[in-house]
């Protein structure tokens, strides 16, 4: 009995836990909503921009974690199973995303590559009008350090002031510029850390694991126990 009290308020104090984070999720997706930034940088993925997707996980990650919160602390049997349902299916998701990013790697960065230079592209032709794409592009080569899509070069009518390394630059020489372009350096950060990512991806599903054996194990105490639906 002193084993499962420490199971429930271990999935208590878990999921409490989770539930903040999905909160600081979901205020930081809004925030980026707000602020407008990267939205424009993929013109066909605008509805999965990085602040929708902060903003739909952080929405998810408190639903599933609240369910989990008070399943185990209520001890009530329809939200444990709830709860174990939607991290099967939220596993089953992710893996299935993570097999798709495999297998059409190509594909998808020749995708993403098509979009970014529609938006580059957008971005000169309204370079001076009060514009979503030349803000998120001006945001990004100074956020990290980078220039166009693969190099400066991309900047076909002028490079921006944004892609300086010094505060002033002139015009057309390439030794002021960041070298790298941004999604690039994106693709070799990523690959340069494939380890600690797939580290990362390997201990969420452990996690996931461990929560619906957790809540199935509690179901099951409370099944046997003969406790009704509270």
């Amino acid at each position: 009995m002193s084993c499962l009290k420490c199971l429930k308020y271990t999935m208590c104090v878990v999921n409490l836990i989770f539930f903040i984070c999905g909160a600081a999720i979901f205020g930081l997706g809004i925030y980026l909503m707000t602020t407008s930034k990267f939205a424009a940088l993929l013109p066909s993925l605008q509805a999965m921009s990085i602040a929708n997707t902060l903003f739909i996980t952080g929405i998810i990650i408190t639903c599933v974690s609240f369910l989990g919160f008070l399943g185990a602390l209520k001890e009530n049997r329809c939200l444990l199973i709830s709860f174990f349902t939607l991290l099967f299916i939220l596993m089953l998701v992710e893996l299935a995303v993570a097999c798709a990013l495999l297998i059409f790697e190509k594909q998808i960065d020749k995708y993403i590559t098509t979009d970014l230079k529609d938006s580059l592209e957008d971005s000169v032709r309204n370079r001076n009008k009060n514009n979503n794409t030349k803000d998120d592009w001006d945001f990004v080569h100074v956020a990290f350090d980078c220039c166009g899509i693969n190099n400066s070069s991309d900047w076909i009518s002028g490079i921006p002031e944004s892609c300086c390394m010094s505060k002033q630059c002139r015009q057309n020489d390439t030794k002021q510029y960041w070298p790298m372009g941004c999604y690039t350096k994106l693709k070799d950060t990523f690959e340069n850390n494939l380890l600690n990512a797939g580290i990362g991806v390997i201990v969420v599903c452990v996690i996931e694991v461990l929560g619906m054996c957790f809540s199935m194990t509690l179901f099951c105490h409370i099944s046997r126990s003969g406790l009704q639906y509270k």
